[in-house]
């Protein structure tokens, strides 16, 4: 009865988080002088409510009502995780944030990590809702990517290959960073018993791929969207590439949200396997 309830009608937290997105989303683009650093928290919060809400009532269940304690455990691990991407930047220095002088080392820090722990919840809410479209449910790809041994061992040679080639040719490897985590860290997880990508793949099911592909991609749409008129905002260094732009990002750099995603879900499912937690029972959009 609770699910088909949950399809009737949008759910509190959904229209909870549609007056925080119109409320912030104001404030950071009407007020002058520094703003975004409180108000980026509580616009990226109402976005991952309303998406959850959305997909609650599309399907019944959503990450936040199968288990409110492990939604919170995703803002969490998010944080970490994005600083992971920062210490990455402190040597290739992709991008930089307008209005960092404005804060001390420790408030920068705090306010940081509080809007990076929105990052992982937000794009794992938007696959959730892009694995509910109807295109997706009907793609069908004849192939299977399987985790055996020689598979594996790629992966991780590749992930130490192209990290090495960062941090020695950071010019021309820099996009790698994008990648490089995932093929260190799937291997892990596979050995591991931890959930992962190619979980199911090797099934010849590559809905999962393409949703949180595609999941990350809206996020990235509105990240740079909402980033544009913020300040504090961040700025692009890619060489090679730093135009056109759409919004600050050059228009190639969205390209990289694509491996990014797998990234995420990887960093994720070691988190969660090393916490001793089965990602697998708890992210079911992808079955």
């Amino acid at each position: 009865m609770k699910s088909i309830s949950s399809r009737r009608i949008f759910a509190i937290h959904g229209w909870i988080g549609i007056i925080l997105i119109v409320i912030f989303w104001s404030i950071n683009w009407s007020l002058d002088g520094l703003r975004t650093q409180w108000g980026f928290f509580p616009l990226w919060l109402g976005y991952c409510l309303t998406i959850d809400a959305i997909v609650l009532r599309k399907r019944g269940t959503s990450l936040l009502t199968r288990s409110p304690k492990k939604y919170i455990g995703l803002f969490l691990i998010s944080a970490p995780c994005w600083w992971l991407f920062e210490l990455f930047n402190a040597h290739v220095q992709n991008w930089q944030y307008m209005g960092k002088e404005n804060f001390t080392n420790i408030e920068y820090a705090l306010f940081a990590s509080l809007s990076f722990s929105t990052v992982i919840p937000a794009v794992f809410g938007s696959a959730e809702l892009v694995s509910t479209f109807g295109w997706v449910k009907k793609i069908n790809i004849p192939f299977s990517l399987k985790p055996s041994s020689s598979t594996l061992l790629t992966f991780f040679t590749l992930g130490v290959f192209l990290l090495i080639s960062i941090f020695k040719w950071r010019d021309t490897f820099y996009p790698f960073v994008w990648i490089s985590i995932f093929f260190l860290i799937e291997p892990m997880n596979i050995k591991l018993g931890f959930s992962s990508l190619l979980n199911y793949t090797e099934k010849g099911n590559w809905q999962s791929v393409i949703s949180i592909s595609v999941g990350c991609l809206i996020c990235a749409f509105f990240w740079e969207m909402w980033n544009f008129y913020s300040y504090p905002k961040w700025i692009y260094h890619l060489p090679h590439v730093n135009a056109p732009k759409l919004f600050e990002m050059p228009l190639p750099g969205y390209i990289g949200y694509i491996p990014f995603s797998f990234e995420l879900f990887a960093l994720t499912s070691f988190v969660h396997g090393l916490l001793k937690k089965k990602l697998i029972d708890y992210l079911n959009f992808f079955l």
